[in-house]
């Protein structure tokens, strides 16, 4: 799990009756962050303060959440918990906490009208621990994939987590998954996605359908991406990494990044490891991978939609 990285903490919070909720990802002491945006129509806050060009370096928190714009202020409910624990940017006047966000559209399953708020978050935090649920929990409670058909012929997308170690250094991976694509595995078939009576799609259909601009869920897609690692890595460093983190989302995803899709990655170090720069980046491309496998893998349906556990 992304929490082998030392330091690195998950906590999630889950509403199953209205098919929402949220993760939190705690970062130890000095973690080092950066995000990239791919997505066209991304839900976000405080992004920016990750760029590599901006002067902040250090990120105390990541928090990814349903309820698409509404579920933005949810971070509130970090910051104050970060703030009670005296985590943060020490001013004369507050403790400011980093706290950075990105949200999945999941108001088309479960209920429209409900979507994670500050107090959810904060019970997410309430929640930190080195186990880490998967499937349809947290962030990925609604989350669904394969809508590329339609959502009639969609599955359940949800959360998933990974990682790898190579002697001290462990890069891990958490992915929320709620892309318009489908699934795919290592040796190319489909794990999950658009399929009629349990029947995959072929990649010439999903083209076909690109082609003549047949896409029935415009807008409601996001794969959401965190990867950590104890390698000691400056924020230029770490933005080579989210670069080719994408490479395991491709591999995975299909399609991936469209205009669609409104995905958004992270990429955090906790300093502890001397690694090569690239050795980081495939092992961050390969946990991206298995993470979104896994989340699918362990999707329980909801709203509606099967997941792959109840088949």
């Amino acid at each position: 799990m992304i929490t082998d990285v030392p330091g690195i903490l998950v906590g999630q919070y889950t509403d199953e009756q209205s098919i929402t909720g949220c993760s939190v990802i705690l970062c130890p002491p000095g973690t080092v962050g950066n995000c990239e945006v791919r997505g066209s129509s991304a839900g976000s806050r405080d992004l920016t303060l990750l760029a590599p060009k901006e002067q902040m370096q250090e990120v105390h928190a990541i928090l990814l959440s349903g309820g698409s714009a509404y579920g933005l202020g949810a971070a509130n409910g970090v910051m104050k918990y970060l703030a009670e624990r005296q985590v943060g940017y020490k001013t004369p006047w507050a403790i400011v906490p980093t706290v950075s966000q990105a949200d999945i559209f999941d108001l088309n399953i479960g209920s429209s009208a409900v979507f994670p708020t500050d107090e959810n978050a904060y019970t997410a935090c309430m929640n930190v621990s080195t186990i880490v649920d998967q499937g349809s929990v947290g962030a990925g409670t609604g989350a669904v994939v394969g809508k590329w058909n339609g959502f009639e012929k969609a599955m359940k997308g949800g959360v998933g987590s990974s990682s790898l170690r190579k002697g001290e250094l462990v890069v891990g991976a958490f992915a929320v998954v709620n892309a318009v694509g489908d699934i795919i595995n290592a040796d190319g078939s489909v794990i999950a996605g658009a399929n009629v009576n349990g029947k995959y799609f072929s990649l010439t259909e999903r083209l076909e359908y690109f082609q003549n601009e047949r896409l029935l869920s415009h807008n409601t897609n996001t794969t959401l991406v965190v990867v950590a690692s104890n390698a000691k890595l400056g924020k230029s460093d770490t933005f080579r990494v989210l670069q080719r983190m994408h490479d395991g989302m491709s591999h995975t995803i299909h399609p991936c990044h469209t205009a669609i899709d409104g995905d958004v990655s992270f990429a955090l170090s906790t300093g502890e490891v001397i690694a090569p720069i690239d050795f980081v980046a495939e092992l961050a491309a390969e946990a991206v991978s298995h993470a979104i496998r896994n989340a699918v893998r362990a999707a329980r349906g909801r709203g509606g939609v099967k997941g792959l556990m109840d088949i």
